[in-house]
């Protein structure tokens, strides 16, 4: 990055001559005289001189020899003795030698080229003065040339690795300068006073076509078009990248002056012809303003390598695309492992005693939140001891393995199944009843002892002994989790104690406890369906796994079904802050709730019916209608079982 002062500040800045500051201030005089440009133009004999050539030069095609500045001014106009004037200051501004003495050239050849192109433009659309087109097209570029002379190595390495990336100059300019050559020109042609059309084109004179499109109309709209096309051509004329300046200027001039190719072409060849009519008169040289056919092979062949070039690099994209992308799965697969070690059991798979525990703690956390039951199993093989002396260990080991399968397939996906310790194992029942537990544990227990195992061709007896546990944990209900882990653990020793291969339960619900929470259930509206013989347990069971609920607070729900107000809420939130007591507890204590409401509360919490008949008609199990009405009915009649008086707060 450069700093921009360092050129404003430079004692190299181009300046304008006394006479082309002379010229510019009379041309803005609405009362001009040609006797004052005449004088204007005397002080100066080089310019005079310049300008007496210019008009006998073939690039006019005057009739007569002229031979005085007094019958030239009149003969060419004000306006285009100021513009050449002008020029001809930036042409000795241009002429340097030394280390950047090619971009120099390279810059006053690709102006005049653009001034060239401006000026045919304004002529073949008459939408304007040729001149002035001519001049803002010379001075497009003005910028770089203040670049070139301020801060030249800055400015010559930037047009050097624009050339060899095949990209525009003044994108390089604004990433490794911090500035373009637009910015700079502009300002110069301020400080010039130059008039605003003109510094206009210059600042839009690279922008999108879309934006060139959206100006609108009006004769500084048709010099900034004229200049974006003339900058284009001087870029395929005399520039580098001559292929992607000739697909710019195909869109450019097909999108702003509606030529196709063949008039395009027919274009490059009226310009080319005035550039050489003007070479001696601007002092080109003709070698860096090739012919258009030529350029137009050139130009191919740059399209082409560079289509080439982009296939490739496209190519290489994709390969290290599938790289990275077999690199990703082989971490995951690398992750799936250690994540596997780390919570999974390595003989039977299952999850591990850490991983059971970890999850307890979170489901217990959930349940508090939701007032709802967790349930817990406890497995134990018999007599394995004894299978593993008579049998010997790889036979244990096949043992421990296959009941691990067994129980697997008898639990529902939410449920969790780990490997305790040796031959013990657990299973985290998510949300169930008393009875659905005792059935859960019995179903585990059958699944086992269906299961045949044989050493040597004889078969050999394995069962398991089974011990349940339920609680429905509070708020702050520390020591919990060790609390259900022992219930079942005593449970299932029971259940050896009584003679094997049997189920033993134990509940840690209150009597409150179990009759909300049976009272809940009773009112969920798949019980409701079953009831009523709509669908058995199984086929309901499958929409169930199916229906995602949004489970939301129970103060929320109360306010939805309009229970509680959002004061009440507040007073019942207070309540339980102050007890540690559960939200359904609290608004029961202070007479906002009665047992029945928080029930339908806690069964809509715990199960949506909307979205239940929702997945129901997703699964082609009911239309709409019936859906609808189902619904509807059940609503009706929860409402009437839920409708006893609300008791008064104390």
């Amino acid at each position: 990055m450069i700093d921009p002062q360092r050129i404003w500040s430079s004692s190299h800045l181009p300046s304008l001559p006394t006479v082309a500051v002379r010229l510019l201030e009379i041309s803005k005089q609405p009362d001009l005289e040609i006797r004052d440009v005449v004088e204007a133009i005397r002080t100066d004999p080089a310019i005079s001189a310049k300008i007496l050539k210019a008009t006998n030069s073939s690039y006019f095609g005057l009739a007569s020899q002229v031979t005085s500045i007094e019958r030239a001014v009149p003969l060419l106009g004000t306006t285009m003795v100021t513009s050449l004037a002008l020029s001809f200051s930036v042409v000795q501004n241009a002429v340097t030698g030394g280390p950047v003495a090619a971009h120099y050239r390279d810059y006053w050849a690709q102006s005049v080229v653009q001034a060239t192109v401006a000026e045919l433009l304004c002529k073949q659309k008459n939408s304007g003065v040729p001149c002035e087109y001519f001049l803002a097209g010379l001075l497009l570029d003005l910028g770089r040339l203040a670049m070139l002379k301020t801060v030249p190595r800055d400015a010559a390495a930037v047009l050097e690795a624009a050339a060899a990336a095949g990209r525009p100059a003044h994108e390089l300019e604004l990433e490794q300068l911090g500035v373009d050559h637009m910015q700079i020109g502009v300002k110069l042609m301020e400080t010039w006073n130059l008039p605003a059309a003109i510094s206009n084109s210059v600042r839009l004179h690279h922008a999108p076509l879309d934006e060139l499109r959206n100006l609108g109309a009006g004769a500084d709209v048709a010099l900034v078009h004229a200049t974006a096309v003339a900058a284009d051509v001087g870029e395929y004329f005399c520039g580098k990248s001559k292929g992607p300046a000739l697909t710019r200027l195909r869109e450019a001039a097909n999108g702003l002056f509606g030529m196709d190719h063949a008039e395009l072409m027919r274009f490059l060849e009226q310009v080319k012809a005035r550039v050489d009519e003007g070479a001696d008169l601007f002092s080109i040289d003709l070698d860096l303003v090739g012919d258009p056919a030529d350029l137009m092979a050139t130009a191919n062949e740059q399209l082409a390598q560079l289509a080439m070039r982009e296939h490739a690099a496209s190519a290489q994209a994709r390969a290290r695309q599938e790289a990275a992308e077999r690199e990703k799965a082989v971490l995951e697969d690398k992750a799936r492992v250690l994540e596997r070690q780390a919570c999974r059991d390595s003989l039977t798979q299952l999850y591990n005693r850490q991983f059971f525990n970890e999850s307890l703690d979170k489901e217990l956390g959930r349940c508090a939140r939701n007032a709802a039951p967790v349930g817990m199993i406890f497995l134990d093989i018999d007599r394995f001891k004894q299978l593993n002396d008579t049998h010997g260990h790889p036979f244990g080991d096949q043992v421990l393995v296959r009941v691990a399968e067994a129980l697997g397939t008898a639990l529902r996906k939410s449920d969790i199944l780990a490997r305790y310790g040796g031959e013990e194992f657990v299973v985290l029942v998510v949300e169930p009843t008393e009875k659905g537990l005792e059935k859960v544990a019995e179903r585990l227990r059958a699944q086992v002892e269906a299961e045949t195992f044989e050493d040597g061709g004889r078969r050999v007896p394995v069962t398991i002994s089974v011990g349940a546990a339920i609680a429905v944990p509070r708020r702050r209900d520390e020591g919990l989790a060790e609390r259900l882990i022992a219930a079942a653990d005593e449970a299932m020793y029971a259940s050896k104690r009584n003679g094997r291969n049997q189920v033993n339960s134990h509940s840690l619900l209150n009597d409150s406890e179990r009759r909300l929470l049976q009272l809940t259930n009773s009112l969920k509206f798949s019980r409701w369906l079953v009831n009523r013989r709509v669908f058995d347990v199984p086929t309901l069971s499958k929409a169930l796994h199916a229906t995602e609920t949004r489970r939301m607070c129970v103060g929320e729900l109360a306010q939805r079904q309009q229970m509680l107000s959002m004061a009440q809420v507040d007073d019942v939130l207070a309540e339980q802050a102050r007890s540690g007591a559960r939200f359904g507890e609290a608004g029961i204590a202070l007479g906002l709730l009665c047992e029945e409401r928080l029930a339908r509360l806690l069964a809509v919490q715990q199960e949506d019916p909307t979205s239940l008949g929702r997945t129901l008609v997703q699964l082609g199990m009911l239309d709409e209608g019936e859906a609808h009405a189902l619904l509807d009915a059940y609503s009706a009649e929860i409402e009437i079982l839920t409708s006893a008086p609300q008791p008064q707060p104390a």
